[in-house]
């Protein structure tokens, strides 16, 4: 139905009031005043403008796009709760969600205009987002970059970031691809006559009502069953009289339960986290495999496929052994026990085994040629790198807890410790210095004439130098401690002596 513009200017006085309710409460008359006089303006142009004939074109809503907006709420507040857990600054992370957001659709827009040329026929094209289009690896990838970016030009480092921000995308995934459901995109393939009736019933989308939406008989997968069988067919008549697509996979509800399975996996690593980018690489490992095995059962058409044609049960099966041992020398780290390691690693073989065994023709003749798609091939390479990755930095974890769980970059720790290093250098000459006048202290007391002055004032000069050593290991001390490390034995032990010989030397002092 036409959108009226008193419907606009209503919600401007029924926002303005609020403002000016929350203005009243804070005891903020600035604001409250502002809020009134907005929300009267507009409540009365409402009033004025409600039966004339100012309105707009019929414009659609789309699910997609509602749930897109909800999941980017549910993910700031989400984020920027998990960064200020993990004591990063909170300003600087709510800034960088919003760079990470903008990011993040402009490179699922560009992923999806990389693999569906032909429907961009001129530049205005890329912007039409109303249109849909948005490819989720793309935003992914986009928000990665606009990520690494943004922190740094502040100097932050990227994995504590990318480990608070992750679990968004998980419930990102879990909000819309509810979405994708209600519109009906990114629909599976026919599902076989034996599936339960409640799955059939899940994957059947609507044919519209004429003129719903321009250029369009119906829901995307009942508009893909009609072009396969044609239109004027006895076959696309009988589709048209059922109102509905065949029963398809509901691709969009199992990405949905992937989501909600990655969001509660996230939260729970969350507690056992041993390095910065933990959570990152298992989300990242995880979602590519789940989603490489959801792709094989889509069906849509926008998907975009490349790479060598090869038997189904071949290539499928080859790609999920290679992740197979990506997690066994990778992920399949982090599990601490060392049977359910085992166990794990044994069932990872499982799937590409069923999936040779499932897959595979009953002759050679009939063997199936497929390509990876656009997406599977993503995961696949973001699976493997991810799984290097988590393995590398599982032994930096093993060697060195303290450095893995920082804040801090390497390299900022290595500058750290370079603008240490003259420090500790300066307090190894003091105590070479030390040894030096205490030898010609010893040999000056040899001396029969000016035996008791220089034994006394070579035990107030010891005793003088002890208190500068023992000053130097504690300021050493602090030092390592601003590190994240612990004073060493030997400086412990240094100070300790020379605070030992000065107790000895007080009393022949005094006496």
């Amino acid at each position: 139905m036409p959108l009226k513009l008193w419907w606009a200017l209503a919600a401007v006085a029924a926002i303005a009031a609020v403002y000016a309710i929350l203005g009243l409460r804070r005891r903020d008359q600035g604001t409250a005043g502002i809020a009134l006089v907005i929300g009267v303006g507009a409540g009365v142009a409402g009033y004025v403008f409600r039966e004339t004939k100012y309105e707009a074109a019929n414009l659609p809503i789309y699910s997609y796009g509602v749930m897109l907006g909800l999941s980017l709420v549910v993910g700031w507040y989400l984020t920027l709760t998990l960064a200020e857990r993990d004591g990063l600054p909170k300003e600087t992370m709510a800034n960088c969600y919003v760079i990470t957001a903008v990011a993040a659709i402009l490179g699922s827009r560009i992923l999806y205009v990389v693999t569906n040329p032909d429907e961009f026929k001129q530049a205005s094209d890329f912007f039409a987002l109303r249109r849909g289009g948005l490819v989720a690896y793309g935003g992914f990838l986009g928000g990665y970059l606009g990520s690494w970016l943004y922190l740094r030009a502040h100097k932050i480092r990227l994995m504590p970031w990318a480990d608070v921000a992750v679990p968004s995308l998980a419930s990102g995934l879990l909000i819309t691809r509810i979405g994708c459901y209600l519109f009906g995109c990114d629909f599976g393939k026919r599902l076989p006559e034996s599936a339960p009736s409640a799955l059939k019933k899940l994957g059947t989308f609507p044919h519209w009502e004429q003129g719903t939406l321009d250029g369009s008989e119906g829901a995307p997968a009942f508009a893909r069953h009609l072009d396969i069988v044609g239109k004027h067919t006895p076959a696309g008549d009988e589709l048209m009289k059922m109102g509905h697509s065949y029963p398809v996979h509901p691709t969009q509800i199992y990405e949905s339960l992937v989501g909600l399975a990655l969001l509660a996996l996230l939260l729970w690593q969350r507690k056992h986290q041993r390095f910065r980018g933990q959570i990152f690489f298992l989300f990242a490992f995880g979602y590519g495999y789940l989603r490489f095995l959801i792709e094989t059962l889509r069906d849509d058409s926008e998907r975009g496929e490349f790479g060598p044609m090869m038997g189904e049960h071949w290539l499928i099966s080859g790609a999920l052994l290679v992740m197979s041992i990506a997690f066994v020398f990778g992920v399949s780290l982090g599990i601490t026990n060392p049977k359910v390691r085992t166990a794990s690693r044994v069932l990872a073989f499982l799937p590409p085994i069923a999936a040779f065994v499932l897959l595979r023709p009953a002759s050679f003749g009939k063997q199936q040629a497929v390509q990876l798609s656009t997406s599977q091939w993503i995961g696949l390479l973001s699976a493997v790198v991810c799984a290097y990755f988590y393995a590398k930095f599982w032994e930096t974890a093993r060697k060195s807890p303290k450095l893995a769980m920082g804040l801090e970059s390497l390299g900022d720790i290595k500058a750290t410790q370079d603008d240490l290093a003259p420090r500790r250098k300066k307090r190894d000459d003091d105590d070479d210095d030390d040894g030096d006048d205490e030898a010609a202290g010893a040999d000056a007391s040899e001396a029969p004439k000016a035996k008791k002055p220089a034994k006394k004032k070579g035990l107030v000069g010891k005793k003088k130098k002890a208190d500068e050593a023992g000053e130097a290991s504690s300021a050493t001390a602090d030092d390592d401690a601003s590190d994240g490390d612990e004073p060493t034995s030997a400086t412990k032990s240094s100070s300790g002596d020379a605070d030992e010989e000065t107790k000895k030397d007080e009393p022949a002092e005094t006496g």
